[in-house]
């Protein structure tokens, strides 16, 4: 089998189709793509070991960002996007993948890196679910691309993959990621005390999830509809 996180070898140029893998449903594998308001092109592909100047330049730069609403960096922000931390990182999240327990992806708009979307902690049979998480590059805020995203991690997440249900938190001083979320369909089932050591503290989480029979059609289906999508 080739490294799919590793090598070119496949392009990822057609979204993934066709029976699903018994090991691991989804992956590797692209989404399809879809079109902002605004004509951009955004898609999910799986996340390579050729994105890591990418994926730490970005969150380097969006540290004022992505610190307030992210687990506590052990060491600080810069210590964890060194060329290392990136190896430590993409190692164990591509081992998580080889064994089905998540999918990482990475947003592209027109072709070029934007940010990350991850259905982590799989689980199939009875519970049959995962959590959803992202983030943008703030260079790309504003267009909608959070939602659209999302809701390209959601449909992947029911339809590829094959679960029931898909999860989600943010914080209370996080209202724009529960906006994403309600947009895509996503309903409030709880409220989560000390849920996360986020930013050097223990921090609340709103908790909220969808069911794939909550509504009707797929999350891009009805961003269409409400004219969010082209």
């Amino acid at each position: 089998m080739l490294d799919l996180f590793g090598l070119a070898a496949r392009s990822f140029r057609e979204p993934g189709q066709g029976p699903r893998d018994q090991v691991h449903p989804g992956w590797p594998e692209s989404t399809p793509a879809v079109r902002l308001r605004d004509g951009a092109r955004v898609r999910l592909r799986p996340l390579t070991r050729r994105d890591d100047r990418d994926w730490r330049e970005q969150r380097l730069l969006d540290e004022p960002f992505l610190r307030p609403v992210e687990p506590t960096a052990p060491g600080g922000w810069s210590a964890c996007h060194t060329s290392a931390a990136w190896w430590n990182y993409f190692t164990g999240i591509r081992a998580a993948a080889r064994h089905g327990q998540v999918v990482p992806f990475i947003i592209e708009l027109d072709g070029h890196f934007a940010g990350q979307v991850t259905l982590g902690a799989i689980q199939h049979g009875s519970l049959s679910d995962c959590w959803i998480g992202y983030w943008v590059h703030s260079a790309f805020m504003g267009r909608g691309l959070a939602t659209a995203a999302c809701a390209l991690g959601t449909d992947h997440a029911f339809r590829r993959i094959g679960l029931h249900r898909v999860t989600a938190t943010y914080l209370p001083g996080n209202p724009a990621s529960g906006r994403v979320l309600a947009v895509n369909g996503f309903r409030e089932e709880g409220y989560l005390r000390e849920n996360l050591h986020i930013d050097g503290r223990w921090q609340d989480h709103h908790f909220v999830a969808q069911n794939i029979d909550d509504h009707p059609g797929t999350c891009v289906d009805r961003l269409r509809r409400s004219g969010r999508l082209r």
